[in-house]
């Protein structure tokens, strides 16, 4: 084996000097201009790190709208049918209330082209019954009037007739009274005359004169009992007649409130159902109406979601998307949680908008070229489905305004300018990975000590 020793050095051994790779690269010469660049360079960048920074949270977003009815949106059908004619191509611009596709009916309880006709004509035969039911229901009313007058009239004279029957009554019984009296006079006179004939002072004649008289008056007196049981028979009657025409009025006035209630309740139902075919009458004009898709607002159709002629859909379908022609700007931007406690309401925000040529120094916002001016105008208070809060940006009206040419949807980058601090401040920073600085706006703190 080889023993190689650590004296064994070719450099040591051979000079290289004498060979020009040698001579260009074991040479004593200083590169003086280069030395003088780097330590103006070093005390360059020693300067530079206590400039000024302004701190910032960067996100990225898009383009929509202020309110949410300036949006893309769709529109939907309210019941289901079958597409028959489009009257509208995709990029077309459409004003609100014009017809964008017609519609039919695929529910075989629409088909018929004249259901809102008949239906008119239904209600109007309902309106017509109810008529006749309201006109039943007045001479009911009248029958019933007229039933309790004459009942008044029949009782009037049920009671002139008990009126009299009692009188007539109170007559036979002085007449009996008066019978009485007659027959105890003509007893007493047979009683004497028989007496007399006994002693001889009276005729036979005489005896039987005045028996046939106490005949005669006792005749009279069974007479005169007679009529006035007949007298009180006749007041009994008449009670019976008072009950009796009571009795029968009172049920043919019954029966005629029955009949009365009848026809009030055939009217309301009548009525009832007048308001139900109304209220299926308006649901047919206005189900008609849905069978033209109309523009629900200015703008342009960008898509046709439901295409052909003859497909069907569901009701609730989305069928066209509509862009709104008129709208505000506004940007939806993301930010993290570290950072959501340093953005406030009406914080100055500098937008890059995709597409638009811009130097941006995120540091230095006065020296960035092509960045348009923003302020926080919402911030959501429930974390996004990315793992951020949603924060939305208006034009900041104090800036220049935003490019015409941005649409809604395009990208966007967001910085959010926070407190100024030095340049070694922020490196040192970003090197630990500490969140910015936590301050409180001048305008909201002011606010807060109003408050």
């Amino acid at each position: 084996m080889l023993n190689i020793s650590s004296n064994n050095k070719l450099n040591e051994k051979v000079d290289l000097t004498g060979y020009k790779a040698g001579q260009k690269v074991f040479h004593k010469r200083h590169y003086k201009h280069f030395n003088r660049f780097l330590a103006y360079f070093s005390i360059t960048v020693f300067f530079m790190m206590f400039l000024p920074w302004t701190q910032n949270i960067t996100g990225r977003g898009f383009l929509t709208t202020l309110t949410p009815d300036q949006r893309p949106q769709t529109i939907q059908s309210p019941i289901p049918g079958r597409i028959e004619k489009w009257y509208v191509r995709e990029g077309d611009y459409v004003q609100k209330g014009d017809t964008i596709l017609y519609i039919s009916e695929v529910k075989s309880e629409y088909f018929d082209p004249n259901l809102v006709e008949r239906t008119g004509q239904q209600i109007k035969a309902k309106e017509m019954a109810v008529t006749s039911y309201q006109e039943k229901v007045k001479a009911l009313n009248q029958q019933i009037n007229a039933l309790k007058s004459e009942l008044g009239l029949k009782l009037e004279q049920a009671r002139n007739k008990l009126v009299q029957s009692k009188l007539k009554v109170k007559s036979d019984s002085i007449d009996l009274e008066a019978a009485n009296t007659n027959i105890t006079i003509a007893q007493r006179q047979y009683d004497r005359t028989q007496k007399l004939q006994e002693e001889g002072l009276k005729a036979v004649t005489d005896v039987e004169e005045k028996r046939l008289k106490l005949q005669e008056t006792q005749a009279k007196l069974i007479s005169q009992e007679n009529k006035l049981l007949t007298s009180k028979n006749d007041v009994i009657n008449a009670q019976v007649e008072i009950n009796r025409v009571k009795a029968e009025y009172t049920d043919k006035i019954s029966k005629a409130q029955s009949d009365l209630y009848t026809a009030q309740s055939n009217q309301f139902d009548s009525e009832a159902q007048v308001t139900k075919l109304e209220n299926q009458y308006t649901n047919y004009e206005m189900r008609n109406n849905m069978l033209y898709i109309r523009a629900p607002q200015n703008g342009y159709i960008t898509k046709a979601i439901q295409s052909g002629i003859g497909e069907t859909f569901k009701e609730g379908a989305q069928l066209v998307g509509i862009m709104p022609a008129d709208y505000d700007v506004a940007v939806e931007t993301f930010v993290e949680p570290i950072d959501l406690p340093l953005i406030h309401l009406d914080e100055k925000v500098r937008i890059q908008f995709d597409g638009w040529p811009a130097i941006v120094f995120s540091g230095w916002p006065n020296a960035s070229y092509g960045t348009f001016g923003g302020k926080v105008v919402a911030i959501e208070n429930f974390i996004s489905p990315n793992g951020k809060y949603r924060v939305l940006l208006a034009p900041d009206e104090e800036e220049a305004p935003w490019p015409k040419d941005i649409r809604v949807g395009s990208g966007a980058s967001t910085i959010a300018l926070l407190e100024d601090v030095p340049v070694w401040f922020e490196l040192w920073r970003q090197l630990n990975g500490f969140p910015p600085n936590y301050y409180q706006p001048q305008n909201t703190s002011a606010n807060a000590t109003k408050k």
